[in-house]
């Protein structure tokens, strides 16, 4: 399933943890998480920081009760594949002016019936991959 042909509930659930996020909205946050989700947060280094959701909803606890002003929703859609009850999904997101961009990758789980998110992958927003990931061939083939 290609991200023209998103199943409606991958695309209010992409919608939903976007503003309901940025709004630091506790309870909504936890409706959209599967209990083990954890993100993978990728620094500059090379170095992957695992993040637990409890972690992740304490940061956002925290944020909402020190009187933060709400994050951004400025998001696109990249791509969204599914696979029965697994999807993935990637964005582009950006949660303030002076946050930089980054690309998400949401790892998507149906459980009992409800799309929910089971991991993120977060890296820094590249200047892109121009159509191969692979170098370019040194001889022919």
């Amino acid at each position: 399933m290609t991200d023209t042909q998103i199943d409606p509930a991958i695309a209010a659930l992409i919608h939903d943890v976007v503003h309901v996020g940025s709004a630091y909205d506790i309870e909504g946050m936890e409706k959209l998480y599967t209990p083990d989700q954890t993100f993978l947060v990728l620094g500059g280094d090379g170095q992957v920081t695992r993040v637990r959701r409890d972690d992740s909803i304490a940061e956002f606890r925290a944020r909402r009760d020190a009187g933060e002003e709400p994050l951004s929703t400025e998001h696109r859609v990249l791509h969204v594949e599914q696979q029965g009850d697994h999807a993935t999904a990637i964005l582009y997101r950006r949660m303030s002016p002076e946050a930089p961009p980054a690309m998400y990758e949401l790892r998507l789980r149906k459980d009992s019936g409800t799309w929910m998110v089971a991991g993120e992958t977060v890296t820094p927003w590249p200047g892109g991959i121009e159509g191969n990931f692979l170098p370019p061939r040194r001889k022919a083939a």
